[in-house]
């Protein structure tokens, strides 16, 4: 299928060939009619992807602080490749889609194969969308209305927050396509409407929705024109549809309003407020969220949990739904808002519209129609290059290349892990991943012969010798287990597991798999163990046979409780998902089986919420004790990880994996490097070699278990 993606660093936009997504729990996969180009917003992506690096960093100065502490901390080289990691990754572009459901995922009532619906989908010519986030169209509505519905519910929910009533006098700042949308909404709901815009075009529109407006380029005083249109006691409310950087939408709002007025953001404007101006009048200022509440909760949009209509009667799924129903009713008139047409195939002439100079407001986007809405299977596999001769029996042999399936292609698996596989030697047959843009661009970038969005693909071929799982943690165990199962070696990103019944299954499928093929490995991906200063200590510890006192600091980045991390059924939380990779550090250069822990939190975790701040210490059975200080409340500007070691008089200190110093040590006084280096190159080296010569695994799978085990039962201890 064919989706419209956006270039961060080089600022193209391309119509590019991506493997149609698959419908996952709770979500309704759509196949395409129409979309409609968001002109402001879009408009404003496109031009941020154009800009250099310094205008960039101008125009996002939380972001540019956020670099600078990590140039601090982590040295300028590693933060470089941060920034042009981030900036390689495909943006998808659009989010009003009208089409046809193709395919209904598990847990999804209310929709049918064969419903015409409104999404927040994307440009492309199948999306995968959240039940919440799509709703049925009414018949008598046609798609070139429908593909309006995301963009009115947006003005929708900035009107309802502005709580307008019969006959109140209500300011439109930006006439857009949502600032026009907005109009007719508020006329609808009985308001006299006051439009302001600098372009004649969408003043002229305004006028013929009935509202009256102001023209700005034409040199008009907005504030007597507001003053006369309020009868001089100033109007009641001020909706803000503009994109700018400007203060001064705010300032004018706040100076037109009258006594206890309301001011609604819904589109962008600069924030710095006169306090005096706000303080008066006792003015109101909210800022919209989007379509209206749900928005970014992932218990809402992911989950597919509805809020109950008691208590939250407009969310944003119920908006779409209203804004369906007065397309229903006749009271929108959207056709004049259409001013340009295109086909699919001709996206790059509606972005030179929406950038150029040429007058524009509706523009939308024409995708080809099919009888059956289905999806083929072949639709799920984009090959982008030719098979390799090399065939199963090449591959095994040993001292071939390896051949490596992937499954998931984040961001940490796209810009850490597969170039760390392929700076090893691995050549990539398949990668996998749900979207398919994520899996596209991953690749492109290792120079993979085919990307699908079907994972069984990757398991099914004969010709990959390993698997490499970079999902969502919750996925972990499912895909080791049907890899191993399959006859494939498996490097799998921690933790191995998130519930102590799947580490079972995973022990008992491992057992049986190796039975049947002696050679298969499986490994996590604990890179810690393989930095070039982990490596250095270790030599100087084995030299040493009393036991070792070791801590171990992490100043973690605080994660909201909504994150997926957070969440026990999908990250397992951060213990298990990422102070995992600790236990392992500290089991590695301990060199002796972990046989106690004890773990405590500030406080205790309320409500099913998980804790981050927490200590927890290991005794080993050689007599040495490690410990894990575990802490989300520090400063981003502090070392982000930091371990210490005290052993016969000696200490051993390792800054953040880019500098170590020696102190009492005989023959060692410091080691230091240019770049951080945390061992990921290293770690899929081992890994690939083991592979490729038949080896035994580069971490036992003991300890593997062992580490799991330790973490597990910790995690439970923490949150019961």
């Amino acid at each position: 299928m064919r989706q419209i993606l956006q270039n961060l660093r080089t600022g193209t936009t391309e119509l590019a060939d991506v493997p149609a997504p698959s419908a996952g729990l709770g979500q309704v996969l759509i196949r395409t009619t129409l979309t409609l180009v968001s002109a402001g917003t879009e408009r404003m992506l496109v031009e941020f992807a154009r800009a250099n690096l310094l205008e960039k960093a101008r125009r996002q100065p939380d972001k540019l602080r956020q670099t600078l502490d990590k140039i601090r901390t982590d040295g300028f080289l590693a933060t470089l490749d941060a920034v042009r990691g981030k900036l390689d990754q495909p943006m998808t572009l659009g989010y009003s889609n009208v089409g046809v459901v193709a395919e209904v995922g598990p847990d999804v009532a209310g929709f049918a194969v064969g419903n015409r619906v409104a999404s927040n989908g994307k440009h492309a010519e199948i999306v995968c969308v959240p039940k919440n986030l799509c709703a049925r169209i009414p018949d008598n509505v046609p798609d070139e209305e429908a593909v309006f519905t995301v963009l009115a519910a947006i003005g929708l929910q900035g009107i309802r927050l502005a709580k307008p009533t019969l006959g109140e006098c209500v300011v439109v700042t930006g006439l857009g396509l949502i600032g026009l949308l907005s109009v007719q909404l508020l006329r609808a709901q009985g308001c006299r409407v006051l439009g302001i815009d600098l372009d004649p075009a969408r003043l002229a529109a305004a006028r013929a929705l009935g509202a009256r407006t102001v023209d700005v380029s034409g040199g008009e005083d907005v504030l007597a024109a507001a003053a006369d249109f309020s009868r001089g006691r100033g109007v009641d409310a001020v909706l803000i549809t503009a994109a700018t950087r400007s203060n001064e939408p705010v300032a004018q709002a706040a100076r037109m309003c009258r006594q206890r007025g309301r001011i609604v953001l819904v589109g962008v404007s600069g924030l710095q407020l006169s306090r005096p101006d706000f303080y008066e009048k006792e003015l109101t200022f909210q800022v919209s969220c989007s379509y209206g509440p749900g928005r970014h909760d992932p218990a809402y949009e992911e989950r597919g949990q509805d809020y109950p209509v008691g208590f939250v009667r407009w969310t944003e799924q119920r908006n779409l739904e209203a804004v369906l129903d007065l397309m229903s009713a006749g009271s929108l008139d959207l056709a004049p808002l259409i001013t340009h047409r295109f086909p699919i195939d001709q996206a790059s002439r509606a972005y030179e519209v929406i950038t150029g100079a040429e007058p524009a407001i509706g523009v939308i986007l024409q995708y080809p129609r099919r009888q059956i809405p289905g999806i083929d299977s072949s639709e799920k596999t984009i090959r982008l290059k030719p098979a390799s001769a090399a065939g199963m029996e090449v591959a095994r042999r040993a001292g071939a290349p390896v051949r490596i399936g992937v499954v998931g292609a984040g961001n940490y698996g796209s810009r850490v892990l597969l170039p760390a596989f392929k700076a090893a030697g691995a050549g990539f047959v398949t990668i996998a991943s749900r979207s398919g843009v994520t899996g596209l661009h991953a690749a492109r970038k290792s120079d993979a012969e085919e990307s699908t969005t079907d994972a069984s693909i990757v398991l099914a071929r004969n010709d990959i010798d390993a698997v490499v799982i970079a999902t969502r943690h919750d996925s972990h165990a499912r895909y080791v287990c049907e890899a191993l199962t399959a006859g494939k070696s498996v490097f799998v990103e921690k933790p191995l597991a998130i519930t102590s019944k799947e580490l079972g299954e995973i022990v008992s499928v491992h057992e049986e798999a190796v039975g049947r093929c002696p050679g298969l490995l499986l490994m996590v991906g604990f890179n810690r163990r393989f930095a070039p200063h982990v490596a250095t200590a270790r030599r100087l510890l084995q030299c040493i046979a009393e036991p070792k006192c070791m801590v171990m600091t992490v100043n973690a980045s605080a994660v909201p409780q909504q994150h997926w991390t957070q969440d026990p059924h999908w990250g397992g939380r951060r213990l298990i998902g990422e102070a995992c990779h600790f236990v392992d550090l500290l089991r590695y250069l301990a060199d002796a089986p972990i046989t106690d822990y004890a773990v405590r939190s500030i406080g205790r975790p309320v409500g099913g919420t998980s804790t981050d701040k927490f200590t927890l210490t290991l005794a080993f059975k050689n007599g040495s004790i490690g410990t894990v200080h575990y802490f989300a409340n520090g400063h981003r500007s502090f070392a982000k990880e930091r371990l210490e070691i005290f052993c016969a008089n000696r200490v051993l200190q390792l800054e953040n994996f880019r500098a170590m110093t020696g102190f009492g040590w005989p023959g060692f006084r410091a080691m230091r490097l240019w770049r951080q280096d945390k061992g990921q190159l290293a770690c899929a080296q081992a890994f690939v070699e083991a592979v490729r010569h038949g080896a035994a695994s580069p971490i036992p799978f003991d300890e593997l278990v062992e580490v799991s085990r330790v973490c597990l039962e910790a995690a439970a201890a923490l949150h019961e």
